[in-house]
């Protein structure tokens, strides 16, 4: 199997920061729903989880997929391709559940953060070859102002910030996750 396809996306609504430090749950959005899927589709990861300890929000995103899923993807099959690899689930444990169960080993837990750290392990050659190992790998984004610390301390493995040319670092995660698997996965 391939490290692409036994590689997944969390995007993390719980436990994140706010602008003010403290520990929050954050709304789903539409738009990083379908726009996540789509870059997980294009690069051939295995799936993509929206985790989100509230109900009424996991609601939500079943409800888009399965309507993608149903007569109306038939007018736009690239979409209902993309919107199948979505799973939702409560928490982090769960991600982590049921890929152990799916793949008999435990994820690497891999966390981003648009903050410097340290420990954190660069993009290519050596720093990743973590990722190489026969097991499920699972890419940690968080919403809001970030993954809270408790995320980190889980985590097998930090890569660094994504930096553009100045001081500005403020990504909505839709391309901070697109240009994540593009320096992973692209060509």
């Amino acid at each position: 199997m391939s490290l692409a396809t036994r590689t997944y996306v969390a995007l993390l609504h719980h436990p994140v920061y706010n602008r003010e430090g403290k520990v929050v749950t954050t709304a789903v959005t539409n738009l990083d729903v379908h726009d996540i899927a789509r870059s997980a589709r294009t690069y051939g990861l295995g799936g993509y989880f929206v985790v989100t300890p509230v109900e009424l929000q996991r609601d939500l995103v079943s409800e888009i997929v399965s309507h993608w899923a149903g007569p109306y993807g038939d007018s736009n099959l690239p979409r209902r391709q993309a919107l199948a690899l979505v799973r939702v689930v409560p928490s982090l444990e769960a991600v982590i559940e049921r890929l152990a169960a799916d793949h008999g080993r435990s994820p690497l837990l891999v966390a981003t953060a648009a903050r410097a750290a340290e420990g954190t392990v660069g993009w290519e050659g050596e720093d990743m070859a973590g990722l190489e190992q026969d097991r499920p790998v699972v890419l940690l984004f968080g919403t809001g102002w970030g993954l809270a610390d408790q995320v980190f301390e889980e985590a097998h493995l930090r890569l660094a910030p994504i930096r553009g040319r100045g001081e500005y670092n403020h990504l909505s995660v839709r391309a901070a996750v697109a240009i994540a698997l593009d320096r992973l996965f692209g060509r």
